[in-house]
């Protein structure tokens, strides 16, 4: 069947999204999952010549989500075929008259203040020559230039997470479209080139180019599905989680600054229940004053080297656009600890606190890695004292396989001699004030006035 050859209206375009709302809790799909939804579409359309009305991705967290097309294009034999003639081109064997196919999505981010929300994510699959799946970034797809970020120097950020679901689902359709041959992929090679036409323009408004990320945004996401919440309740989830843990009257709390870093304190601290860890993100300082209030006697911080480093430099609060890792800090840190003046030198150059660990373990200098550990402990130490508390604490800097680097303890086993004035359980605190409920002095009770 002859192939219409139209002019493209790709560029330009522009499709709807379900408004936002504020204090929405609708759920969206992270860019990974929009990538990958688009690079399972086009791999169908590419091996069968049929465009799927509908296509049916599976999602990191192991749920299945189904998304729509918005845009296609199917080049054959020079000539396109594009989104409006969706009954294709009849399969002539393989690899099949289709030379690629080209197919985007419009990322929903839910009520997440997402950048992308509304942007188109492509993926482009062609034949290559060499058996196999290849993964690429074209154009809006950031490309990394330092180190430090966990992905290769001159490469697509596109980040493990993404890569694995992108190839997975890709390896679906080929199953789909030729389900007895196993061993497709052994004797044809298909290259995957994800791109956001708008990408370079919206990294404008994200830290990828302080990253050493140029040319536009990261493909991200780890659970597929982007949760909207906002700060005040995402602070709100971490105090009441620190609360629970008071009142189950456990041994210690132990406070990880990630997922990752929490399974990781659990298998530091297997003796404890699940109830006694909490994942407080970027919150340490609201979590820290909650356990004064609530009388916690041990405290034990487990994280990664980046928010360690902020935690040392005295930041209770340590989202990355509102504090950076200091690398005069650092580097302070390496002539105090005795440093190799070329060490401490790249120190200073350094891209993130994860390339000054990089920079450590290149030099087999890790003194200053537990010199981090001690000045932060220091902090959280003087910022209990500041708050009327006392206990005993410890820090533990984890690796990113769960390596423990350092650890520093100290401080007095005990609870805080004069608690908060408001002790109550903030979830009562918010059904009592609903108006005010997430500001400063209802989630923290009058404490919060001294932030």
């Amino acid at each position: 069947m002859p192939i219409e050859n139209r002019k493209s209206k790709i560029e330009n375009r522009k499709y709807p999204v379900p408004p936002r709302r504020r204090d929405g809790q609708r759920v969206g799909y992270t860019t990974g999952s929009n990538a990958a939804a688009a690079a399972k579409a086009a791999t169908l359309a590419l091996l069968t010549g049929r465009w799927p009305e509908t296509v049916t991705i599976t999602l990191p967290l192991g749920e299945t989500a189904t998304m729509t097309p918005v845009e296609q294009q199917l080049v054959i034999n020079d000539r396109r075929q594009e989104t409006g003639d969706r009954e294709g081109a009849p399969v002539l064997g393989l690899p099949s008259p289709v030379g690629e196919a080209y197919c985007c999505m419009v990322k929903d981010a839910g009520d997440d203040p997402d950048v992308t929300h509304g942007a188109l994510i492509c993926a482009r699959v062609r034949w290559t020559e060499k058996p196999g799946l290849s993964l690429e970034g074209g154009e809006g797809v950031g490309r990394v230039t330092l180190p430090g970020l966990g992905l290769e120097v001159g490469g697509p950020a596109i980040n493990p997470v993404p890569r694995r679901q992108i190839r997975d689902n890709v390896a679906d359709a080929v199953r789909e479209a030729h389900p007895d041959e196993p061993d497709f992929l052994d004797r044809y090679g298909l290259e995957v080139t994800i791109s956001v036409p708008e990408g370079a323009g919206l990294a404008k408004k994200t830290l990828n180019a302080r990253l050493g990320i140029v040319d536009g945004i990261s493909i991200l996401g780890t659970t597929g599905k982007v949760f909207p919440y906002s700060t005040a309740a995402w602070r709100a989830s971490v105090i009441q989680a620190v609360e629970v843990a008071a009142k189950n009257s456990v041994e210690k709390v132990v406070l990880a600054t990630g997922n990752r870093s929490e399974s990781y304190a659990m298998q530091i601290f297997p003796e404890l229940p699940e109830v006694a860890f909490v994942e407080l993100s970027v919150f340490t300082g609201d979590a820290l004053k909650t356990c004064v209030a609530h009388g916690v006697k041990s405290v034990v911080f487990v994280g990664m080297m980046g928010k360690m480093v902020k935690t040392a430099q005295g930041h209770m609060t340590t989202h990355v656009a509102g504090n950076q890792v200091d690398f005069n800090f650092l580097a302070q840190v390496c002539r105090d600890s005795g440093a190799p003046p070329e060490l401490t030198e790249a120190v200073a150059a350094a891209n993130t606190g994860r390339h000054f660990l990089e920079l450590c373990q290149q030099w087999n200098f890790y003194t200053p890695v537990q010199r981090v550990a001690d000045l932060a402990l220091a902090s959280c130490q003087k910022f209990v004292s500041d708050n009327g508390g006392r206990m005993a604490l410890e820090v533990i800097l984890v690796d990113f396989d769960g390596t423990i680097l350092a650890r520093a303890a100290g401080g007095q086993t005990g609870p805080t001699e004069s608690p908060a004035a408001d002790a109550t359980p903030l979830i009562q605190r918010l059904s009592a004030d609903p108006i005010h409920s997430y500001d400063d002095e209802s989630l923290m009770g009058k404490r919060g006035e001294g932030e």
